[in-house]
């Protein structure tokens, strides 16, 4: 136990090593801690301070966080790839309208948008001024973010070169598309706010649950950390706590 207090206290107090630092290159004397060091020894304290049910509990409530925060950024640059690849349609649309080839419009709007839509509107420029087949090109195109959005765009390209549709015609439909189900996620993602703030207040209450019977002398804190039955109702009310977190994500989140 004093072993595992002292490796904790170790990993805590870790020293800068400047003398080191200044023996390394210019660009590179910034010495920073892996994140498993930081990771062991808050495992360690979590272990010293809660015993296993604890560590597990807050390795459940640790894991379900990070997913739901990859997740809700992983939605918001969603959203964000798809307005700026509407925007960047929109301008495609205004150049072939105004007499511009398909390539010299694609190319031009792909100059102001922003990554990944850049990408996209470049791939189908070069394609169309070799006057290579531009729908297999966006098809097999990988851009996690866009992957519907430019499934949809190379269906609209296909349309207009089997049917003889004007491309700003069906490009003009399709970034109507994008828009309202970019307008959508937006719409839902504001009126959810309530309800996650509603689940965050909910999931707070046991830990506050606990700090006041600790305060009133009922000391759950020692139940929870030195009974059996109290480490096995820690990580099942962290699975609980967990699960209901990731719910709400769930149901609140709205992919555009």
């Amino acid at each position: 136990m004093v072993s595992l207090v002292l490796l904790a206290a170790a990993l805590l107090v870790w020293p800068q090593l400047k003398p080191l630092r200044r023996l390394r290159p210019q660009g590179k004397r910034e010495i920073t801690l892996p994140p498993y060091v930081w990771l062991a020894a808050a495992a360690v304290i979590t272990y010293l301070l809660a015993g296993v049910g604890g560590l597990i509990a807050a390795a459940v409530i640790a894991m379900t966080g990070r997913r739901i925060l990859k997740q809700h950024k992983r939605n918001k640059a969603l959203r964000q790839a798809t307005e700026a690849l509407s925007s960047g349609l929109g301008g495609v649309i205004d150049e072939l309208r105004a007499g511009a080839h398909p390539a010299q419009a694609a190319e031009g709007a792909a100059a102001d948008t922003p990554a990944p839509a850049k990408e996209v509107l470049k791939a189908a420029a070069a394609t169309s001024r070799l006057g290579g087949d531009v729908e297999r090109t966006l098809r097999e195109l990988r851009q996690p973010l866009l992957t519907r959005a430019v499934d949809q765009l190379a269906r609209a390209w296909r349309v207009s070169a089997k049917h003889g549709v004007a491309l700003a015609d069906v490009l003009d439909a399709t970034r109507r598309d994008l828009d309202q189900r970019a307008a959508f996620a937006r719409q839902v993602h504001a009126r959810m706010a309530g309800p996650r703030a509603s689940a965050a207040v909910l999931a707070g209450l046991p830990p506050v649950g606990v700090l006041l019977g600790e305060l009133s002398g009922a000391r759950p804190l020692h139940v929870l950390t030195s009974t059996p039955a109290g480490q096995f109702l820690l990580v099942l009310g962290a699975v609980f706590a967990a699960a209901g977190i990731w719910w709400t994500q769930r149901i609140t989140e709205v992919e555009p």
